[in-house]
């Protein structure tokens, strides 16, 4: 087991995706899958807590945010914004739904959905 200085150590050779990606592990107890498919409706900044949907045993938790994920995860949520405002402005970016379902939501799109962690072009 590391102790928390060789952590630190270990984070601090770490930069964006990768150190926020880290840092959640660590910091509140995610599994690697469960950081990988956060969205962004799962973090609750106001309350700091994570809600990490069907889980280990398909259950459901809430796990601290890490204050010192904070300002790192609200950049990446920004940087991924402008990139996806980037690719709807260029015709890109949306996903077309089934007949039934676009008539039913006509002023909707899939890709309106933010996604926390990319890896960029």
């Amino acid at each position: 087991m590391l102790s928390h200085q060789e952590v630190k150590a270990l984070l601090n050779q770490l930069n964006g995706v990768y150190y926020l990606v880290a840092s959640l592990l660590y910091g509140s107890g995610l599994r690697l899958m469960e950081a990988l498919r956060l969205r962004v409706k799962d973090v609750d900044f106001d309350r700091r807590a994570i809600t990490v949907r069907a889980g280990k045993g398909n259950n459901d938790r809430v796990v601290p945010l890490p204050q010192a994920t904070v300002e790192p995860l609200r950049r990446q949520l920004q940087q991924v914004k402008a990139i996806h405002d980037g690719d709807l402005a260029d015709g890109y970016g949306e996903a077309s739904l089934p007949h039934t379902l676009a008539r039913k939501h006509r002023s909707e799109s899939v890709g309106r959905t933010v996604v926390a962690t990319t890896t960029g072009r």
